[in-house]
């Protein structure tokens, strides 16, 4: 009898413990430790929230829903815009908008529509290690939304590029369902730049807000430089680790499953977590906006951190009532504008004076941070992963001569009579081994370059 009661007095604190971690976890945990952002590099953030608004306007000359301030856009410079009607439920409604006072070429997809049956078959069409992607796993859903958005705009968006002047910077940005869609687009893209008239990796970016978890850790690692994902305190869907199709499967009961999904990860190890190739993660360098802290009411002035974790990437559900409110992308505008008037007005341009409490600083470049994250990833023996040196090889390669791409370009051209078929190019980016191992098709990699 003693001995039973003193195993459930055991228990009964080991619980209580576990609830008490749980509910005092907070969001603003996962970032406690990186470094703050810098206002130059989250100053597109605001804008490109506004531009995936603004997907949901009819008529951006007589707009209905405008965020405060407006949509700062010009709505002659939308070159299309694309309903549920054109799509088919093949990928999102979306928009491309040649902003010629950045200097960008954007393409913005929406995020879920709870009432478009299309969207859910695009989520359920996944099941966990079923689609391999450039030496990772990816949501096959997903990936087949991008191709086909890639296989519909693609000449039209090298034909924007070249148009003007071959200067411009490429932008994919998305919001839940569409950033998956967006960052899996990227990715396509920078592996095949050629067929965008050999736009430069630098040249292309990915902004994927209240991001789906829909690639792989060494993907996410990898194209950090290219994909930003911007997340708001205690958002639910960057941090639920369970799949997609299971999530929206439950989302009129979504607070009982994120409790049981965190019950449940407790008792998995982190390393088992790491190991696993076919766990999807949030993509790329987050930036984390924090608002609210422990036992405060109200909200903060935001915060915003910044980093590329390859461990503790977001692992940990966030037992709040803002979990689902974090996730809107009306919310998320209106902070980072907030966010991004905060860093601005407290830059060493516009101080006179020093501040009384030092805050933590960036110490190093994001490019450091890049190969940083690349290293450790291979040190933590994530599947997969690639050394700085390694994934820097292709890289480095010169790029031909304008004279020599258009060449080519037109021979292939001649010889093909259409455009790119973007499906084929992405089944000769990787290749199965005898032992049933993912590997990369060296060959294909080195002819694209």
């Amino acid at each position: 009898m003693s001995v039973s009661c003193g195993v459930e007095c055991v228990f009964v604190l080991g619980f209580a413990r576990w609830m008490w971690k749980r509910c005092t976890y907070v969001g603003s945990d996962d970032s406690a430790t990186w470094p703050a952002a810098t206002a130059e590099e989250f100053d597109a953030v605001p804008r490109v929230c506004r531009l995936i608004l603004a997907v949901y306007e009819t008529d951006l000359h007589n707009p209905q829903f405008p965020p405060a301030g407006g949509y700062k856009l010009n709505p002659d410079w939308v070159v299309k815009r694309v309903a549920y009607e054109q799509t088919l439920g093949r990928a999102p409604p979306y928009l491309i908008y040649t902003d010629h006072d950045k200097k960008e070429i954007v393409l913005a997809i929406r995020g879920l529509n709870l009432a478009k049956e299309s969207d859910y078959k695009l989520l359920l069409d996944n099941r966990l290690g079923r689609q391999m992607f450039d030496g990772g796993f990816v949501h096959h859903g997903l990936l087949k939304s991008a191709l086909w958005l890639l296989n519909q705009e693609g000449d039209t968006l090298r034909r924007l590029w070249e148009e003007n002047g071959r200067q411009y910077s490429m932008v994919f940005a998305g919001h839940s369902l569409g950033s998956g869609v967006a960052a899996l687009l990227a990715v396509v893209v920078v592996n095949h730049r050629d067929k965008l008239g050999g736009i430069p990796r630098n040249k292309v970016r990915c902004y994927a807000v209240a991001p789906a978890r829909c690639m792989s850790l060494n993907l996410a690692v990898k194209y950090a430089d290219v994909i930003n994902s911007v997340i708001l305190q205690d958002d639910f869907l960057p941090r639920t680790p369970t799949p997609l199709e299971d999530i929206f499967k439950s989302i009129f009961c979504l607070p009982c499953l994120l409790f049981l999904v965190c019950l449940r990860d407790t008792f998995i190890p982190e390393e088992r977590k790491l190991r696993d190739p076919r766990r999807l993660y949030a993509p790329g360098r987050m930036y984390h906006i924090v608002e609210r802290r422990f036992c405060r009411c109200g909200r903060y002035p935001p915060e915003v951190r910044t980093a590329i974790p390859v461990d503790g990437r977001f692992e940990h559900i966030v037992l709040s009532c803002n979990a689902t409110s974090d996730h809107a992308i009306i919310w998320i505008e209106r902070e980072s504008q907030k966010a991004v008037q905060l860093m601005k007005e407290s830059s060493p341009e516009t101080i006179t004076t020093a501040p009384k409490v030092q805050k933590f600083e960036r110490l190093k470049t994001i490019e450091k941070e890049h190969k940083d994250a690349l290293d450790r990833a291979v040190s933590l023996n994530i599947p997969h992963a690639v050394a700085t040196s390694e994934d820097q090889s292709h890289e480095d390669e010169p790029e031909p001569s304008h004279a020599k791409r258009e060449d080519a370009s037109e021979t292939k051209q001649k010889s093909s009579g259409k455009s790119a078929n973007w499906d084929q190019l992405v089944e000769k980016l990787f290749k199965k081994s005898e032992s049933g191992d993912l590997t990369l098709n060296k060959n294909a990699a080195a002819s694209k370059e």
